[in-house]
């Protein structure tokens, strides 16, 4: 049977190399000409515990999540076999060193000398998760140099370890092909022009260059760190300047002080994080400092679930710092949109001189989409003085749009002071009730073009039906994955959270009967189009127990309450 669609598990413990396996997977898949989606999940630990990686490929057209069922599972360890055997569809096999299946009672096993294999090569032990995949490349009747490619890929600027796994994977596929008779499909190979195997993580960050990044600060956390990691190796190349801070609040008041002083400047964070980064939120905001915040959530609350998924900080970011204050909360639901907005978040702050939250997830943030390229995007300045400043320069000028010109330090002919407290048009404290009011309203004032902007380019609509469904963020990918072969039903997707866009959402949702589904505990958008379009949701849909939305689950949950 052709393989047009396959999934794909490789299982192990923590520290053992199943996501090195994983990623060489998936990529050697994008080789063969697969759209493919790749996602792992590992617990919070160095080493021990249990991990898995599950790639999802499709011939025609894109794969976007996970899936249940399983062809094929790549065993590290007996606790894989049974943890998972269970999800194999008829047909499908399991491939394992002997010694694992020694220790196994499932069946249709494909049991292999890898230790004795790879022994035999003077490689690694580790390298059994390389010969082990070969050999199920061999068994799906794979393409080798695709795999072989993958590995070069994957080990790039490591020669020596790359040619170790490929004399390895060689050994693993012929063992493989010798008993291809035991899959129920085969591999498709026809290579297609180069394509992206691209996180969400890489997007934001690649993105955040894309904007015009100068400054990035972030302080090491479950799971934006992989966002510090990618700024901090490109750094040189890109002309960024990457602090790894000592705590979260010295990452984002360094931000601010570099915005100050004209850096265009981000900090990455999770929910923990944020949370500490609240009352610089305000400091932004109340000295009109542009700044970016990258908020990769996780399930909470307090240090929750570390390696898991949520949705649970929209409200939060909506409101998060004390008083009041125009802001911006974008969230994206692929890697293609975390590349744009990324982008846009940055001229946005600049623009209106504000801050804005970008909103991911662990889903987004850690998992894997072909893409096959990314949009024309680039950098905006705001109303940044240069050269002289203009004759009685004040920075908080009271504008028509509540935006001021912004001179940086060292402008000539330019006082530049900034204030934390309430202040006048120079930037001076003041306690002046006409003045604190007319400083108010001019901040407020930035809000109308916001909102503007939010109905314009708030809200993607997809498809068409008599009944919408409703989601932000990630839940994006999985509503995909789940509609395909679903007709009647419009997805409807919003991306500006703040100011939110109401009047688009309505127009998108019409008189359609009204499913929303989301990846938090207390339906926090359906909590949005209660308060903006005064409607209550004919159905929702939850999930808070750190896993995304599954797209089985979904595609019934749409079913029995379409109406």
């Amino acid at each position: 049977m052709s393989g047009d669609e396959l999934a794909i598990l490789v299982g192990g413990p923590a520290g053992s190399g199943v996501f090195a396996t994983g990623t060489i997977a998936a990529k050697a898949l994008v080789y063969h000409g697969y759209s493919v989606f790749a996602t792992n999940e590992y617990p919070s630990l160095i080493r021990g515990g249990h991990q898995w990686f599950l790639v999802a490929a499709r011939w025609e057209g894109s794969a976007m999540a996970h899936r249940r069922r399983l062809d094929a599972i790549l065993a590290l360890d007996e606790r894989t076999v049974e943890l998972h055997a269970g999800r194999l569809k008829e047909g499908g096999f399991v491939v394992c060193d002997e010694r694992v299946a020694a220790r196994s009672r499932a069946g249709n096993v494909v049991a292999l000398p890898l230790s004795e294999l790879v022994g035999g090569l003077g490689a690694p032990p580790v390298a059994v998760n390389v010969a082990g995949l070969a050999a199920l490349f061999g068994v799906l009747g794979g393409n080798l140099e695709a795999l072989l490619a993958a590995i070069r890929s994957y080990y790039r600027g490591r020669e020596k370890t790359a040619e170790v796994n490929a004399r390895v994977a060689e050994a693993g596929y012929r063992e493989g092909a010798k008993l291809s008779g035991r899959a129920s499909l085969k591999l498709r190979y026809a290579p297609r022009e180069k394509r992206l195997l691209l996180d969400g993580n890489s997007a934001v960050a690649l993105g955040l260059l894309a904007g015009g990044l100068s400054f990035f600060a972030a302080y090491p956390i479950t799971p934006a760190s992989p966002i510090l990691h990618f700024l901090a190796e490109v750094q040189r190349e890109a002309g960024v300047a990457v602090v790894q801070a000592e705590c979260e609040l010295a990452a984002v008041n360094t931000a601010i002080g570099a915005a100050f002083a004209g850096a265009r400047a981000a900090v990455a964070t999770s929910g923990p994080g944020f949370s500490l980064m609240a009352e610089s939120l305000g400091e932004a905001a109340m000295t009109e400092t542009p700044l970016v915040v990258v908020d990769v959530q996780r399930a909470g609350p307090s240090t929750g679930l570390p390696t898991h998924t949520a949705q649970g900080d929209l409200r939060f970011a909506i409101h998060a710092s004390h008083g009041e204050f125009p802001r911006v909360v974008l969230a994206p639901g692929d890697p293609v949109e975390a590349y744009e907005l990324a982008c846009e978040a940055l001229n946005i702050a600049w623009r209106y001189q504000v801050p804005v939250i970008l909103l991911s997830d662990k889903f987004l943030g850690e998992s894997y989409w072909t893409v096959d390229r990314l949009p024309d995007v680039g950098p905006e300045e705001g109303p940044v003085v240069r050269g002289r400043a203009p004759p009685g320069y004040a920075r908080y000028r009271i504008t028509e749009s509540g935006v001021s010109p912004m001179a940086l330090p060292g402008t000539e002919g330019a006082r530049v002071y900034a204030n934390t407290n309430e202040h006048d048009e120079l930037g001076f404290l003041t306690t002046d009730p006409e003045v604190v009011k007319a400083m108010q309203d001019k901040r407020w004032r930035k809000l109308a073009a916001l909102k503007e902007e939010a109905e314009k380019r708030g809200v993607k609509e997809y498809g068409e039906g008599r009944v919408a469904l409703l989601v932000w963020g990630s839940t994006k990918c999985v509503a995909m994955e789940a509609l395909r072969g679903l007709d009647g039903v419009k997805l409807v997707q919003v991306v500006w959270l703040e100011p939110f866009p109401a009047e688009a959402v309505r127009r998108a949702v019409g008189e359609r009967r009204l499913l929303v589904a989301e990846n938090n505990a207390r339906g926090q958008l359906a909590s949005l189009v209660r308060e903006h379009l005064l409607r209550e949701p004919d159905a929702v849909l939850l999930r808070y127990d750190g896993r995304p939305l599954d797209p089985e689950e979904l595609a019934e949950f749409v079913k029995a309450n379409a109406g």
